[in-house]
């Protein structure tokens, strides 16, 4: 009887285990453990979901019945679906979810490739399966034709982006106001030439998504119904442009905001106009009134020096010294939380500057582009007098310099009384062209540059009246294709093969403004499979003694090939090189340094891999017997506490 009885508690505790998971996933409510709350949508998301006016359609295309398919692509897949079944939850009904498996030859394939869904193949494999997402609204279709797992972090955004733009009906506008040639239109030094400068690529890239209205420097307004503004490098800008600019902002419309201390791109053309007896050009971008009222402490006058990021500048032939001032920015100098910069791997910007939000504002400071705590500040003057290999030796490190920032919340206005007064313009700047700003004045502008009467004009705000978002970066030059993309000649077509992620961070900046203010708030996440920090700080420990004893050696090669150098000059009739006993002892001593430092190098090495190694057969000791330890000690508890029942 008692054999009979424990039969049928083991069937009904594994029925109750199979209920518990059958009604536990069938709860719509989720306890989310993890540390930044992975899976758990955001404010932002949810509120973009509540404003869905008709239905939208999201079609996962997934290619499950694979059998040869790899876990990690499987178990993202999951974290797809359920995240996507949130969405659907969140909405309250305006979001239908299908799940399609395209298998191979049939319709569901078809259907995939029609609708744009790219197939991918896993590396190791070879394996090709379909991973995408198709949002429907009406006669309206978006498409993220491939989810990958180096997304993940900004998975939700992925969705939200496309779920919003599903639902937009007309093609946003993005208003640029800039003084460099971007668009190849004609400036001064063209006019000497008599060739039109061709267009960067990184309009081309904007045009992708964009509408582009030319925002004249001259104007004294902003064209109606832009979503988004960018002004990058702006020169002698009006009292009255500048005020819209402000009241732009103040409305919760978007900027983005290129300075530079230093354009290299005007620098190099001060010898060329003085030739033509044009006027020397303003290589700094300013707009102090505006910064001032918004906040921010920006230094026109100062370029960011970093020797840890110093790219290497070849100043002759077989001389490459890393000059500090062109910053070649790795995965460590990006926020990798911040939407527009978290998928970046690299960036070049030259001659950037830096700039800091006061205290007391009460915004939101997001840095998204940072120098290394090693890096200083330089005055502008200094790059036209000093050699490239000199600069470095005239930096004083004074920490980390934020280089871009995403600032959001509500502004205070830079013209509290507002619309400024009339400005008298002078006729002479009227007859000559405008060498700084690299535009020619006199010509017919194309927008607007009457102010709008008193009945016409909005109401002025000293505050804005919802969140406002504004991307500032210290730099222009990085929009110029010399500094992004590699060109070369390909069976007759100019071809562009990008080497660095400038352009993509100029695609992310500005598409990441132009979404909605609920957009702009998700931020990026984190990733489901968690780094062993433990690990990662064995490798840093251990590169940093490396690297020490590393920089030690380079400092004693540079003093033997010193003293090689001053040997050039003395040299017998023979034309053989004298080496004194000194120098000679010296170059013996640095190979038996060189030997010593070879063998630490090993050593260290060794080290490492064992530390890891035993590391992780520790940890994958513990994860073995963790559960049959536990196990067998509530096993073991269980029986004494029965044995020591008193009999019925």
């Amino acid at each position: 009887m008692k054999s009979g009885t424990k039969l049928v508690s083991i069937a009904l505790l594994f029925v109750g285990l199979v209920l518990v998971n059958y009604l536990a996933s069938s709860i719509p409510a989720r306890l989310d453990a993890t540390a930044e709350k992975i899976y758990t949508l955001s404010p932002g998301t949810k509120a973009l979901l509540i404003k869905i006016e008709e239905p939208v359609q999201l079609d996962f295309y997934f290619s499950r019945s694979s059998s040869t398919l790899p876990i990690a692509v499987k178990n993202y897949a999951e974290r797809v679906q359920e995240m996507l079944r949130q969405y659907g939850r969140a909405a309250r009904g305006r979001i239908t979810l299908n799940i399609i498996d395209p298998r191979p030859d049939t319709p569901e394939e078809e259907k995939a490739t029609a609708a744009g869904i790219a197939p991918q193949t896993w590396p190791s494999t070879g394996e090709r399966f379909y991973c995408g997402l198709v949002a429907i609204q009406a006669e309206q279709q978006k498409v993220l034709p491939a989810l990958t797992v180096d997304r993940e972090q900004i998975l939700e955004y992925d969705i939200s982006q496309l779920t919003y733009q599903v639902q937009l009906l007309d093609r946003r506008k993005l208003g640029l106001l800039t003084s460099l040639p971007l668009r190849g239109q004609m400036d001064f030094m063209a006019m000497q030439s008599g060739r039109m400068p061709p267009s960067q690529l990184v309009v081309g890239e904007w045009e992708k998504t964009f509408e582009i209205v030319a925002v004249d420097p001259s104007a004294a307004i902003l064209p109606d119904n832009l979503d988004v503004l960018a002004v990058i490098h702006p020169q002698k800008l009006s009292q009255k442009l500048q005020y819209t600019i402000d009241q732009f902002l103040l409305s919760g419309k978007p900027v983005f905001l290129a300075l530079d201390p230093s354009s290299r791109y005007f620098r190099s053309r001060g010898g060329q106009m003085a030739m033509f007896g044009g006027s020397p050009p303003n290589v700094a971008s300013d707009l102090p009134d505006l910064l001032k009222g918004w906040d921010i402490a920006y230094d026109p006058q100062n370029v960011v020096g970093d020797p840890v990021n110093a790219t290497p500048v070849q100043v002759s032939p077989g001389n490459v010294v890393r000059y500090p001032i062109w910053l070649s920015l790795a995965k460590d100098s990006f926020s990798d939380t911040a939407l527009p910069t978290s998928q970046l791997e690299s960036m070049l910007l030259v001659e950037t500057g830096s700039f800091s939000l006061k205290d007391g504002t009460g915004l939101t400071f997001t840095p998204l582009i940072q120098s290394s705590a090693n890096s200083g500040t330089l005055p502008v003057p200094v790059l036209s007098m000093a050699q490239p290999d000199e600069v470095g030796r005239q930096l004083t490190p004074s920490g980390r310099k934020t280089l871009a920032a995403l600032i959001q919340g509500k502004f205070h206005s830079a013209f509290p009384e507002g619309m400024p007064k009339e400005e008298k313009p002078a006729e002479a700047e009227d007859k000559k062209p405008d060498t700084a700003s690299g535009e020619i004045q006199g010509a017919k502008p194309n927008l607007p540059s009457t102010v709008p009467t008193k009945e016409e004009a909005p109401p002025h705000l000293t505050e804005s009246a919802k969140a406002s978002a504004l991307l500032l970066i210290a730099d222009s030059d990085w929009l110029f294709d010399d500094y992004s993309v590699h060109k070369y000649d390909f069976l007759g077509v100019t071809a562009a093969e990008p080497i660095n992620d400038n352009l993509d961070f100029a695609s992310n900046a500005v598409d990441f403004l132009s979404g909605s203010q609920d957009l702009i708030s998700i931020r990026g996440k984190g990733i489901s499979l968690r780094p062993f920090k433990v690990v990662n700080d064995m490798e840093v420990k251990a590169q940093q003694q490396y690297q020490e004893q590393l920089t030690a050696l380079e400092s004693r090669l540079n003093q033997v090939q010193s003293q090689l150098s001053e040997l050039e000059g003395r040299k017998t009739e023979g034309g053989r090189l004298v080496a004194t006993p000194e120098v000679a002892k010296a170059i013996e001593d640095f190979r038996r340094q060189q030997v010593k430092l070879r063998t630490e190098r090993r050593e260290i090495r060794k080290s490492l891999r064992e530390g890891i190694q035993a590391l992780e057969n520790r940890l994958l000791l513990l994860n073995l017997l963790a559960t049959p330890v536990l196990v067998g000690g509530f096993g073991l508890w269980f029986y004494y506490r029965r044995r020591q029942r008193p009999a019925a």
